[in-house]
């Protein structure tokens, strides 16, 4: 049977970084920690009138009646994840989820479901960083107003068969990161900021939209100013852009980047964006925060009317 003309949201959730759990506790452990989730996320998505579409390895394509039920169960998933017991994670800790939706009018044929809305949710899981929920304006637009304050735009980009950028939206569903309401005119940049805190020693150093960059090296001309010969004289930058932040290596011998939870990535006359915390040493690879040359960051979220310290240290 096929249905042309049902709206539908549209919802994929994939397991972050399964391939290593296989590294980390063997297959047959992984295997069962995954199908585990994904049962876990396959009984979210039916209490909240969702419908399994498929299961494509860990991850789920299922659809919605409406975007309030979408995101409603997004957030339940990562909130379910949470709290599978510890008896059940064969010594791993509990696996975070990349979500992306769309919504519009799609096709249903034989279980299986076709259209533009489609193809766009599955391009916003693939922008989503681990514990984030990426969607479209189409969505944003037909929530509920008071989802209004969960919501934040954090780019433009070009799709696949689109002529113009699709703006990006982030729903922030975490407590700690949910501020302030999303402005009410135009694209409605959010009145949600944020930071990236450096902690070099007992100095802290800011980076934001009004100081987008901050240089790390051995020259007193540096903002972040690290002594020590193995440090290159300009050795690093981290830049903010489009609500993103990265680190740029200039060095010789490269910055180890270890983000929580994750392995440690040598960035060797290269970027990388950063994720939501984690440690930077400019020499060793096995980062400690005992070693002299290891810089500890974090993105932290606030309200605009906060007033934000300088990218200089504050003593």
């Amino acid at each position: 049977m096929t249905d042309t003309n049902t709206a539908l949201a549209i919802m994929f959730a994939d397991i972050a970084q399964s391939t290593k759990l296989y590294d980390k506790i063997g297959n047959t452990a992984a295997h069962a920690l995954i199908s585990s989730c994904i049962a876990v996320m396959s009984e979210v998505c039916a209490s909240h009138g969702g419908t399994i579409v498929k299961t494509i390895g860990d991850e789920i394509m299922c659809t919605f009646p409406t975007t309030k039920d979408a995101v409603d169960a997004a957030m339940r998933m990562q909130a379910a994840l949470d709290k599978i017991p510890e008896a059940d994670l064969a010594g791993y800790y509990s696996p975070d989820i990349y979500v992306g939706i769309d919504y519009g009018p799609v096709i249903q044929e034989n279980a299986d479901v076709f259209g533009d809305a489609v193809n766009v949710a599955a391009r916003m899981v693939k922008m989503a960083k681990r514990r984030q929920i990426v969607t479209t304006r189409q969505v944003i637009d037909t929530l509920p107003q008071d989802y209004a304050e969960y919501c934040r735009c954090i780019d433009n980009v070009l799709v696949k068969g689109k002529s113009e950028e699709l703006a990006v939206y982030e729903i922030v569903w975490e407590k700690e990161k949910i501020t302030v309401a999303l402005k009410s005119s135009g694209e409605g940049r959010s009145l949600i900021r944020h930071r990236l805190k450096l902690q070099f020693g007992d100095k802290t150093f800011e980076v934001s939209d009004s100081r987008p960059a901050v240089s790390i090296g051995r020259l007193d001309h540096n903002d972040v100013v690290v002594n020590d010969n193995r440090v290159s004289r300009f050795h690093a930058r981290i830049e903010y852009r489009k609500d993103k932040y990265f680190i740029i290596d200039q060095s010789t011998n490269g910055t180890y980047v270890t983000e929580d939870g994750a392995d440690t990535v040598l960035v060797l006359r290269d970027e990388l964006q950063l994720g939501n915390s984690g440690m930077l040493d400019l020499c060793n690879e096995k980062t400690s925060r005992s070693s002299p040359t290891m810089i500890l960051y974090t993105i932290s979220y606030y309200k605009a009317s906060e007033p934000e310290a300088t990218a200089k240290s504050v003593e």
